[in-house]
């Protein structure tokens, strides 16, 4: 069984900065990739960042220059970390995985709970 803990949301002042971590555990042979998708009330499910385990790194447009994703093969763990928040970035952050459990396995991808950000003056 695998699990994806998030943390660190929370609320802010437009203009602030968060810092949001997901920590999988359980049983993970390897890691392909990690990644953030976020839901505001009403819209679709989006894409916010992602990363390979090679390290390489995937924005929305409307959060490049502000957000930067880091992480995954130290401790199995992916960072968030958010500048300049503006209120449209208000949403439900679900953090994600794509994840092989064994060697004779594919992979698969699993999902956090997700952790409220507000931001609001």
């Amino acid at each position: 069984q695998v699990q994806l803990v998030e943390s660190g949301g929370g609320l802010v002042q437009p203009g602030g900065s968060l810092r949001l971590s997901c920590a999988a555990s359980g049983s993970i042979f390897s890691i392909n990739a990690m990644g953030w998708y976020r839901q505001a009330p009403g819209k679709q499910r989006e894409l916010v960042a992602s990363i390979t385990s090679a390290g390489r790194t995937n924005y929305a447009d409307s959060v490049k220059g502000r957000f930067t994703i880091s992480g995954v093969n130290a401790k199995n763990t992916v960072y968030l970390q958010m500048n300049s928040l503006k209120p449209e970035d208000t949403a439900v952050y679900y953090c994600t995985a794509v994840i092989r459990t064994s060697y004779y396995t594919g992979t698969r991808d699993y999902w956090g709970q997700g952790t409220q950000v507000t931001v609001s003056s």
